[in-house]
């Protein structure tokens, strides 16, 4: 051991000593002032959007939405899964901040925050007859920034409570320093500026009208995100009004048929978005490869290999006719797991098909490649009757849960809160928002027992199976 620490210690002297003798200095440099204009013409104004955009759209799907899911009670992992998310699965001794999937999901919103920062500061000052636009775009720079806050304080932070003034969440940075070293923020003052954000977001795109599938903010997503906000933030009576003043535009509709149910979900042409942004083959497509994705050969032609499928609690909390299982989920494939083909005869396990693919989005086989959809009615159903049952409303929330769960083909049950939990199960599935709603109910699950036909294939243990989180995990 002292042999070793020696030669580190002489590599290090070694290190240092050339570092002395090398000019790592550049010999000139591009500064950058928070407040300094950067738009100087249409042209710079346009690249910038683009960006704002570009990041927007790149906190959706994917790690965002995957690594939620296979955290709570959703998913088994396959015994083949290669430990592919195996850290936040099994949410044991390898799940620290080091765990690649947590490291995205806190240093990508980061990077795109950086990016909102600069444009909200330097496009303050534009060329005459560029300010109307450069405001709108600030605006989705402001909302962008509520965006990525609001998802880093619901992984990150605790939940809101009557402790939010000294909890800690994450730092908060608003304006770019690179040589800033921010500490932790606390949750109240994230929040804060989550709903400053939103304000400002508010003003900036009054006169910019919602539209279904509307591929940039408008004031029906920032009212969107406010019901999120505000939800997080037990202001119950302003998350049913926000929730209310999207589905009270009557622009977005429930699928509520077979054929409804797959232009949402496979053609991307639904009415359920508030927001969906642009997708093609050349420019990006969302993704959740993990639980379906489809290959090839000639024994046995399409097949799956994938890393996750439901379990028992999941397929079996939708009733016969629900619209949401007849599309979401399939037994109609073969599966591939350690040299073996299974579900040949079908009906032994269901996959999660949430997101198989749009046709549009890819070539030969499916890959679940979708437009994203960021914010959809569906979940202003559910937090409009989450708000008014925990404001005292049953008759309202009643109103609201009922209209999700009639469209959807599932009987409607009583408001109670526990009904409005199980909705919530049902509805977000593949979305990544289950995750925040255990932290915000301060509840956990008890176990992942495996669909009957599948339990032979499924990654077996404490942390896996048979994992349990506890309320006060």
């Amino acid at each position: 051991m002292k042999r070793f620490l020696t030669i580190l210690a002489s590599v290090s002297v070694f290190a240092m000593a050339v570092s002395c003798d090398l000019d790592l200095a550049p010999k000139g440099k591009v500064t950058y002032n928070p407040g300094d204009p950067i738009i100087t013409s249409a042209t710079d104004l346009e690249s910038f959007e683009i960006n704002i955009m570009a990041n927007l759209r790149s906190l959706e799907y994917g790690d965002y939405d995957q690594v939620s899911d296979v955290m709570v009670d959703y998913f088994n992992a396959l015994s083949d899964y290669g430990n592919n998310y195996g850290p936040v699965h099994a949410t044991d001794v390898n799940f620290t901040a080091s765990d690649y999937d947590t490291e995205a999901n806190w240093a990508n919103p980061y990077t795109a925050i950086k990016n909102f920062n600069i444009f909200i500061h330097g496009a303050q000052s534009v060329p005459a007859g560029l300010e109307e636009d450069a405001a709108i775009a600030r605006g989705e720079a402001y909302f962008g920034r509520a965006f990525a806050y609001l998802h880093l304080a619901r992984h990150f932070g605790k939940a809101y409570s009557a402790s939010a003034a000294t909890d800690l969440c994450v730092p908060l940075v608003t304006v770019y320093d690179q040589t800033a070293r921010p500490e932790r923020a606390t949750v109240k003052a994230v929040y804060d500026q989550i709903k400053t954000d939103l304000d400002s977001a508010a003003v900036l795109l009054a006169d910019v009208a919602g539209v279904v599938r509307a591929e940039r903010p408008t004031i029906d997503a920032v009212n969107a995100l406010y019901a999120r906000y505000y939800l997080d933030v037990q202001d119950y009576d302003n998350a049913a009004a926000s929730a209310e003043k999207v589905i009270n535009t009557k622009k977005y509709e429930i699928s509520s048929t077979a054929a409804a149910m797959k232009a949402e979900w496979i053609d991307d042409e639904g009415k359920e978005p508030i927001m969906q942004y642009y997708a093609s083959l050349q420019e990006g497509i969302g993704g959740h490869g993990i639980y379906a994705g489809l290959s090839n050969d000639k024994t046995m032609g399409p097949h799956f290999r994938e890393y996750f499928i439901p379990t028992k609690k999941l397929v079996d909390a939708y009733e016969e006719g629900d619209l949401r299982f007849g599309q979401w989920f399939t037994d109609e494939y073969p599966t591939f797991h350690n040299g073996s083909y299974y579900n040949v005869d079908k009906h032994d396990y269901y996959n999660f098909v949430k997101y198989f693919g749009n046709p549009d989005l890819y070539t030969g086989l499916a890959n679940t490649g979708q437009a994203i959809k960021p914010l959809l009615i569906s979940e202003m159903y559910l937090i409009a009757a989450e708000a008014h049952s925990k404001a005292g409303s049953s008759s309202k929330a009643a109103v609201a849960l009922n209209t999700l769960q009639t469209k959807r083909g599932a009987t409607a049950t009583p408001a109670s809160l526990d009904n409005i939990k199980k909705e919530w199960y049902k509805e977000v599935v593949g979305e990544g928002l289950y995750f925040s709603c255990l932290k915000r109910w301060g509840q956990g699950y008890n176990g992942r027992a495996p669909q009957t036909g599948a339990a032979n294939l499924i990654a077996v243990g404490e942390n896996l199976e048979k994992k349990v989180w506890s309320d006060t995990d």
